[in-house]
Protein backbone atom coordinates (compact mmCIF):
# COMPACT_ATOMS: atom_id res chain seq x y z
CA UNK A 1 0.00 0.00 0.00
CA UNK A 2 2.68 2.59 0.86
CA UNK A 3 4.64 1.48 -2.45
CA UNK A 4 1.16 2.42 -4.16
CA UNK A 5 0.90 5.62 -2.53
CA UNK A 6 4.95 6.38 -3.12
CA UNK A 7 4.17 5.57 -6.85
CA UNK A 8 1.55 7.97 -7.26
CA UNK A 9 3.53 10.89 -5.75
CA UNK A 10 5.97 10.12 -7.87
CA UNK A 11 3.92 10.24 -11.02
CA UNK A 12 4.07 13.70 -13.04
CA UNK A 13 0.46 15.90 -12.76
CA UNK A 14 -0.60 16.36 -16.46
CA UNK A 15 -0.81 19.78 -17.42
CA UNK A 16 -5.08 21.36 -17.84
CA UNK A 17 -6.17 21.46 -21.35
CA UNK A 18 -6.26 25.06 -21.10
CA UNK A 19 -2.50 25.35 -20.59
CA UNK A 20 -2.19 22.99 -23.22
CA UNK A 21 -4.40 24.80 -25.69
CA UNK A 22 -3.64 28.18 -25.44
CA UNK A 23 -0.23 29.02 -27.02
CA UNK A 24 -1.40 27.15 -30.27
CA UNK A 25 -4.74 29.21 -29.59
CA UNK A 26 -2.21 32.49 -29.24
CA UNK A 27 -0.18 31.47 -32.17
CA UNK A 28 -3.69 30.87 -33.98
CA UNK A 29 -5.02 34.28 -33.33
CA UNK A 30 -0.92 36.07 -33.61
CA UNK A 31 -1.19 34.15 -37.30
CA UNK A 32 -4.53 35.83 -38.08
CA UNK A 33 -4.06 39.24 -36.60
CA UNK A 34 -0.89 38.87 -38.93
CA UNK A 35 -3.23 38.56 -42.02
CA UNK A 36 -5.70 41.07 -41.20
CA UNK A 37 -3.01 43.30 -40.88
CA UNK A 38 -1.25 42.40 -44.16
CA UNK A 39 -4.73 42.78 -45.94
CA UNK A 40 -5.86 45.55 -44.21
CA UNK A 41 -2.50 47.78 -45.65
CA UNK A 42 -2.64 45.64 -49.13
CA UNK A 43 -6.17 47.07 -49.29
CA UNK A 44 -5.05 51.04 -48.39
CA UNK A 45 -2.15 51.08 -50.70
CA UNK A 46 -3.62 49.19 -53.47
CA UNK A 47 -7.13 52.74 -53.07
CA UNK A 48 -4.65 55.10 -52.53
CA UNK A 49 -2.79 54.16 -55.98
CA UNK A 50 -6.28 53.77 -57.23
CA UNK A 51 -6.90 57.02 -56.16
CA UNK A 52 -4.44 59.28 -57.19
CA UNK A 53 -3.97 57.29 -60.56
CA UNK A 54 -4.08 60.19 -63.53
CA UNK A 55 -7.28 58.57 -64.74
CA UNK A 56 -10.57 59.75 -64.44
CA UNK A 57 -12.88 57.26 -63.95
CA UNK A 58 -15.90 59.32 -64.54
CA UNK A 59 -14.44 59.95 -68.12
CA UNK A 60 -14.15 56.54 -68.57
CA UNK A 61 -17.93 56.24 -68.09
CA UNK A 62 -19.99 59.20 -69.39
CA UNK A 63 -16.92 60.26 -71.97
CA UNK A 64 -15.50 63.25 -73.10
CA UNK A 65 -18.62 64.83 -74.88
CA UNK A 66 -20.86 64.36 -71.52
CA UNK A 67 -22.35 67.60 -70.00
CA UNK A 68 -21.04 69.11 -66.85
CA UNK A 69 -24.20 68.28 -64.84
CA UNK A 70 -24.17 64.76 -65.95
CA UNK A 71 -20.70 64.32 -64.57
CA UNK A 72 -21.24 65.71 -61.55
CA UNK A 73 -24.11 63.44 -60.93
CA UNK A 74 -21.46 59.84 -61.77
CA UNK A 75 -19.10 61.50 -60.03
CA UNK A 76 -21.73 61.77 -57.10
CA UNK A 77 -23.27 58.52 -57.46
CA UNK A 78 -19.23 56.46 -57.44
CA UNK A 79 -18.96 58.37 -54.29
CA UNK A 80 -15.93 60.53 -55.50
CA UNK A 81 -17.28 63.72 -53.70
CA UNK A 82 -16.50 62.09 -50.10
CA UNK A 83 -13.05 62.30 -47.70
CA UNK A 84 -10.56 59.72 -49.17
CA UNK A 85 -10.83 57.71 -46.12
CA UNK A 86 -14.41 58.12 -45.71
CA UNK A 87 -14.06 56.23 -49.58
CA UNK A 88 -12.04 53.84 -48.54
CA UNK A 89 -14.18 52.35 -45.77
CA UNK A 90 -17.03 52.29 -47.46
CA UNK A 91 -14.47 50.25 -50.08
CA UNK A 92 -13.63 48.28 -47.18
CA UNK A 93 -16.88 47.22 -46.32
CA UNK A 94 -17.81 46.34 -49.50
CA UNK A 95 -14.52 44.05 -50.21
CA UNK A 96 -15.12 42.55 -46.92
CA UNK A 97 -18.75 40.99 -48.47
CA UNK A 98 -17.24 40.10 -51.24
CA UNK A 99 -17.81 43.10 -53.90
CA UNK A 100 -15.33 44.58 -55.75
CA UNK A 101 -17.80 46.76 -57.55
CA UNK A 102 -19.19 47.06 -61.30
CA UNK A 103 -16.74 46.90 -63.87
CA UNK A 104 -16.57 50.06 -66.14
CA UNK A 105 -16.24 47.55 -69.18
CA UNK A 106 -18.80 45.20 -69.11
CA UNK A 107 -21.25 46.65 -66.79
CA UNK A 108 -20.97 42.82 -64.48
CA UNK A 109 -19.77 42.67 -61.30
CA UNK A 110 -15.72 42.67 -60.89
CA UNK A 111 -15.89 39.50 -58.51
CA UNK A 112 -17.78 37.60 -61.28
CA UNK A 113 -15.25 38.51 -63.93
CA UNK A 114 -12.04 37.67 -61.43
CA UNK A 115 -13.92 34.06 -60.93
CA UNK A 116 -14.28 33.37 -64.47
CA UNK A 117 -10.83 34.73 -65.72
CA UNK A 118 -8.28 33.35 -62.68
CA UNK A 119 -9.03 29.39 -63.51
CA UNK A 120 -6.95 30.00 -66.66
CA UNK A 121 -4.16 32.04 -64.86
CA UNK A 122 -4.17 29.18 -62.29
CA UNK A 123 -4.28 26.47 -65.02
CA UNK A 124 -1.05 27.67 -66.86
CA UNK A 125 0.65 28.98 -63.61
CA UNK A 126 0.47 25.53 -62.46
CA UNK A 127 1.56 23.34 -65.12
CA UNK A 128 4.47 26.17 -64.85
CA UNK A 129 5.48 25.47 -61.54
CA UNK A 130 5.12 21.69 -62.24
CA UNK A 131 7.58 21.58 -65.01
CA UNK A 132 9.89 23.98 -63.59
CA UNK A 133 9.91 22.17 -60.19
CA UNK A 134 10.05 18.74 -61.58
CA UNK A 135 13.21 19.61 -64.02
CA UNK A 136 15.05 23.03 -62.14
CA UNK A 137 15.41 20.26 -58.57
CA UNK A 138 17.06 17.85 -60.26
CA UNK A 139 19.17 19.83 -62.43
CA UNK A 140 20.48 21.90 -59.57
CA UNK A 141 21.43 19.09 -57.55
CA UNK A 142 23.19 17.25 -60.26
CA UNK A 143 24.86 20.57 -60.42
CA UNK A 144 25.79 20.62 -57.24
CA UNK A 145 26.87 17.35 -57.02
CA UNK A 146 29.06 17.66 -60.67
CA UNK A 147 30.36 20.93 -59.61
CA UNK A 148 32.41 22.50 -62.44
CA UNK A 149 32.04 20.20 -64.36
CA UNK A 150 29.93 20.25 -67.94
CA UNK A 151 26.26 19.52 -66.71
CA UNK A 152 27.21 22.68 -64.06
CA UNK A 153 28.00 24.59 -66.71
CA UNK A 154 25.07 23.80 -68.88
CA UNK A 155 22.72 24.22 -65.78
CA UNK A 156 24.63 28.28 -65.32
CA UNK A 157 23.70 28.80 -68.79
CA UNK A 158 20.06 28.25 -68.54
CA UNK A 159 19.41 29.56 -65.63
CA UNK A 160 21.26 32.42 -66.69
CA UNK A 161 19.00 32.41 -70.24
CA UNK A 162 16.45 32.54 -68.12
CA UNK A 163 16.69 35.07 -66.22
CA UNK A 164 17.92 37.36 -68.67
CA UNK A 165 16.05 36.91 -71.91
CA UNK A 166 12.68 39.15 -71.89
CA UNK A 167 9.90 36.07 -72.13
CA UNK A 168 8.64 38.75 -74.44
CA UNK A 169 10.85 37.58 -76.93
CA UNK A 170 10.60 33.82 -76.36
CA UNK A 171 7.29 34.22 -76.40
CA UNK A 172 7.36 35.26 -79.84
CA UNK A 173 10.22 33.44 -80.46
CA UNK A 174 8.30 30.12 -79.50
CA UNK A 175 4.98 31.39 -81.64
CA UNK A 176 7.29 32.19 -84.58
CA UNK A 177 9.36 28.09 -84.37
CA UNK A 178 6.98 25.82 -83.18
CA UNK A 179 3.42 27.41 -84.13
CA UNK A 180 3.79 29.05 -87.31
CA UNK A 181 6.62 27.23 -88.89
CA UNK A 182 6.83 23.61 -87.57
CA UNK A 183 3.11 23.50 -86.19
CA UNK A 184 3.33 21.23 -83.22
CA UNK A 185 1.71 23.24 -81.05
CA UNK A 186 -1.79 25.15 -81.19
CA UNK A 187 -1.67 28.93 -81.30
CA UNK A 188 -3.00 32.04 -79.41
CA UNK A 189 -6.08 31.25 -77.24
CA UNK A 190 -7.21 28.65 -74.54
CA UNK A 191 -8.74 26.36 -77.41
CA UNK A 192 -8.92 26.40 -81.00
CA UNK A 193 -12.30 28.11 -82.22
CA UNK A 194 -14.20 25.37 -82.99
CA UNK A 195 -13.90 24.07 -79.28
CA UNK A 196 -15.02 27.40 -77.43
CA UNK A 197 -17.65 26.72 -75.13
CA UNK A 198 -17.26 22.73 -76.22
CA UNK A 199 -17.29 20.99 -72.55
CA UNK A 200 -19.30 22.90 -69.37
CA UNK A 201 -17.58 25.29 -67.52
CA UNK A 202 -17.91 23.02 -64.33
CA UNK A 203 -14.11 24.18 -62.48
CA UNK A 204 -13.06 26.78 -65.21
CA UNK A 205 -9.92 24.40 -65.73
CA UNK A 206 -10.34 23.87 -69.50
CA UNK A 207 -7.95 20.41 -68.95
CA UNK A 208 -10.03 18.86 -65.97
CA UNK A 209 -13.46 19.97 -67.56
CA UNK A 210 -12.80 18.02 -70.79
CA UNK A 211 -11.53 14.56 -68.80
CA UNK A 212 -14.63 15.49 -66.46
CA UNK A 213 -16.93 15.64 -69.96
CA UNK A 214 -14.72 12.83 -71.43
CA UNK A 215 -14.40 14.85 -74.58
CA UNK A 216 -10.68 13.75 -75.29
CA UNK A 217 -10.78 16.05 -79.02
CA UNK A 218 -11.24 19.21 -76.63
CA UNK A 219 -8.52 18.03 -74.18
CA UNK A 220 -6.02 17.32 -77.07
CA UNK A 221 -6.52 20.92 -78.76
CA UNK A 222 -6.34 22.32 -75.13
CA UNK A 223 -3.27 20.75 -74.12
CA UNK A 224 -1.26 21.44 -77.59
CA UNK A 225 -2.72 25.45 -76.66
CA UNK A 226 -1.14 25.78 -73.35
CA UNK A 227 2.23 23.58 -73.60
CA UNK A 228 4.18 26.44 -75.20
CA UNK A 229 3.15 29.07 -72.57
CA UNK A 230 3.21 27.00 -69.91
CA UNK A 231 6.74 25.66 -70.54
CA UNK A 232 7.98 29.25 -71.25
CA UNK A 233 6.86 29.94 -67.93
CA UNK A 234 8.49 26.60 -66.39
CA UNK A 235 11.61 27.90 -67.81
CA UNK A 236 11.27 30.90 -66.28
CA UNK A 237 10.82 28.82 -63.47
CA UNK A 238 13.27 26.19 -63.73
CA UNK A 239 15.73 28.77 -63.59
CA UNK A 240 15.41 30.18 -60.20
CA UNK A 241 14.75 27.20 -58.82
CA UNK A 242 17.51 25.13 -60.43
CA UNK A 243 19.98 28.10 -58.98
CA UNK A 244 18.64 28.18 -55.61
CA UNK A 245 18.48 24.35 -55.71
CA UNK A 246 22.09 24.09 -56.93
CA UNK A 247 23.07 27.24 -53.93
CA UNK A 248 21.49 25.17 -51.56
CA UNK A 249 23.17 21.52 -51.93
CA UNK A 250 26.40 23.46 -52.62
CA UNK A 251 25.82 24.37 -48.93
CA UNK A 252 24.89 21.30 -47.67
CA UNK A 253 27.76 18.72 -49.48
CA UNK A 254 30.56 21.30 -48.12
CA UNK A 255 29.42 20.34 -44.25
CA UNK A 256 31.19 18.32 -41.79
CA UNK A 257 28.44 15.98 -41.64
CA UNK A 258 28.21 15.12 -45.50
CA UNK A 259 32.35 14.12 -44.82
CA UNK A 260 31.30 11.90 -42.20
CA UNK A 261 28.81 10.12 -43.99
CA UNK A 262 31.29 9.31 -47.25
CA UNK A 263 34.18 8.23 -45.12
CA UNK A 264 31.33 5.68 -43.52
CA UNK A 265 31.45 4.26 -47.16
CA UNK A 266 27.77 5.71 -47.29
CA UNK A 267 26.82 5.32 -50.83
CA UNK A 268 26.65 8.64 -52.75
CA UNK A 269 23.11 8.20 -53.73
CA UNK A 270 21.97 8.41 -49.45
CA UNK A 271 24.52 10.56 -49.41
CA UNK A 272 23.21 13.39 -51.22
CA UNK A 273 19.57 12.82 -51.21
CA UNK A 274 18.47 11.32 -47.69
CA UNK A 275 21.11 13.76 -45.98
CA UNK A 276 21.95 16.88 -47.89
CA UNK A 277 18.93 16.89 -50.04
CA UNK A 278 17.04 16.23 -46.58
CA UNK A 279 18.18 19.25 -45.40
CA UNK A 280 17.00 21.66 -47.87
CA UNK A 281 13.47 20.61 -48.17
CA UNK A 282 12.44 23.59 -46.22
CA UNK A 283 14.42 26.10 -48.08
CA UNK A 284 13.16 24.65 -51.14
CA UNK A 285 9.26 25.16 -50.20
CA UNK A 286 9.53 28.76 -49.83
CA UNK A 287 11.87 28.97 -52.93
CA UNK A 288 8.83 27.18 -54.68
CA UNK A 289 6.11 28.78 -53.12
CA UNK A 290 7.81 32.40 -54.35
CA UNK A 291 8.09 31.06 -57.96
CA UNK A 292 4.53 29.67 -57.63
CA UNK A 293 3.07 33.14 -56.65
CA UNK A 294 5.41 34.96 -59.24
CA UNK A 295 3.92 33.05 -62.12
CA UNK A 296 0.07 33.17 -60.44
CA UNK A 297 0.83 37.12 -60.84
CA UNK A 298 3.27 38.05 -62.91
CA UNK A 299 2.52 36.08 -66.49
CA UNK A 300 0.74 39.37 -68.02
CA UNK A 301 3.27 39.37 -70.57
CA UNK A 302 2.73 35.73 -71.17
CA UNK A 303 -1.05 35.93 -71.26
CA UNK A 304 -1.09 39.02 -73.82
CA UNK A 305 1.02 37.68 -76.35
CA UNK A 306 -0.83 34.21 -76.30
CA UNK A 307 -4.17 35.59 -76.01
CA UNK A 308 -5.01 33.87 -72.53
CA UNK A 309 -7.99 35.19 -71.11
CA UNK A 310 -6.82 35.22 -67.35
CA UNK A 311 -5.90 37.72 -64.47
CA UNK A 312 -2.96 39.19 -65.83
CA UNK A 313 -4.48 40.36 -69.05
CA UNK A 314 -7.47 40.74 -67.26
CA UNK A 315 -5.62 44.08 -64.87
CA UNK A 316 -3.95 45.33 -68.39
CA UNK A 317 -7.06 45.73 -69.96
CA UNK A 318 -8.87 47.48 -67.35
CA UNK A 319 -5.65 49.71 -66.64
CA UNK A 320 -5.58 50.68 -69.94
CA UNK A 321 -9.22 51.30 -69.69
CA UNK A 322 -9.51 53.18 -67.06
CA UNK A 323 -11.45 50.68 -64.81
CA UNK A 324 -10.29 51.22 -61.76
CA UNK A 325 -12.71 48.73 -59.97
CA UNK A 326 -11.20 45.94 -62.05
CA UNK A 327 -7.69 46.93 -61.22
CA UNK A 328 -7.88 47.06 -57.66
CA UNK A 329 -10.20 44.13 -57.71
CA UNK A 330 -7.49 41.79 -59.19
CA UNK A 331 -4.54 43.38 -57.43
CA UNK A 332 -6.50 42.60 -53.92
CA UNK A 333 -6.94 38.90 -55.29
CA UNK A 334 -3.17 38.82 -56.67
CA UNK A 335 -1.89 39.95 -52.77
CA UNK A 336 -4.13 37.95 -51.43
CA UNK A 337 -2.64 34.72 -53.08
CA UNK A 338 0.67 36.27 -52.07
CA UNK A 339 -0.67 35.69 -48.41
CA UNK A 340 -1.51 32.58 -48.37
CA UNK A 341 0.93 30.92 -50.18
CA UNK A 342 3.22 32.53 -47.77
CA UNK A 343 0.68 30.96 -44.72
CA UNK A 344 1.04 27.51 -46.47
CA UNK A 345 4.91 27.65 -47.09
CA UNK A 346 4.81 28.39 -42.88
CA UNK A 347 2.86 25.40 -42.51
CA UNK A 348 4.70 23.20 -44.61
CA UNK A 349 7.97 24.35 -42.98
CA UNK A 350 6.76 23.36 -39.47
CA UNK A 351 6.21 19.91 -40.84
CA UNK A 352 9.60 19.38 -42.42
CA UNK A 353 11.51 21.50 -39.92
CA UNK A 354 11.78 19.77 -36.25
CA UNK A 355 12.67 22.87 -35.12
CA UNK A 356 10.25 24.53 -35.52
CA UNK A 357 7.56 22.29 -33.71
Amino acid sequence: MALSEDTNERRPSRAPLSQTAWPFLKKVLMTLGSIAVTLLGLLFITFVIGRVMPIDPVLAIVGERASQSTYDAVYEQLGLDKPLLVQFLYYLWDVLHLDFGTSLLNARPVSEDIARVFPATLELATLGIIFGVLLGVPLGVLAAVRKGSWIDQVARVLALVGYSMPIFWLGLMGLLVFYGILGWVGGPGRVGIFYVDVVPSVTGLILVDSLLDGNWDVFKDAFSHIILPASLLGYYSLAYVSRMTRSFMLEQLSAEYVTTARVKGMSEWDVVWKHAFKNIRVQLITVIALSYANLLEGSVLTEIIFSWPGIGSYITTALLSADMNAVLGGTVVVGLIFILLNIFSDLLYKIFDPRAK
